[in-house]
């Protein structure tokens, strides 16, 4: 996955316990998916790192339940993002090592991110944030 230079990006949040799990989740996603890896490693580089009793609950992390909008078709898709070992595509669980899990990571609900999804660039709108489906 190839990264689009003057992309939209919006401020993000993680949480300090996060934080470190999601980078060692990129690290050992590096062999397998290296791009994807590195794009979760920039977004975690340039997030803003708070205590996790500071984080606000429509902030994306894993486990949240997450409806967003996919311009400019339209598509509104309902995901729940999860660490790799607990991926499940045919239940919507998406790992955080994936492009759409990269891109969602410390967004919260209202946000718009451009990223590079199948090929060209998309824009992703936050619509829903929840800690339940």
């Amino acid at each position: 996955m190839e990264r689009i230079v003057n992309l939209r990006q919006p401020p993000l949040l993680i949480g300090d316990r996060s934080e470190a799990s999601l980078r060692n989740i990129a690290r050992r996603a590096m062999v397998r998916e290296p791009e994807v890896a590195e794009s979760l490693l920039e977004e975690i580089d340039r997030a803003d790192v708070v205590s996790e009793s500071e984080l606000p609950d429509d902030v994306i992390r894993i486990g949240s339940f997450i409806t967003y909008r996919v311009g400019p078709t339209g598509t509104v898709n309902t995901i729940q993002l999860v660490s790799p070992h607990e991926a499940d595509l045919s239940r919507l669980r998406v790992p955080v090592v994936s492009a759409v899990g990269a891109a969602l990571i410390g967004l919260r609900a209202g946000q718009q991110i451009e990223w590079p999804l199948a090929g060209r660039a998309q824009v992703l709108e936050v619509l829903r944030v929840a800690k339940e489906a």
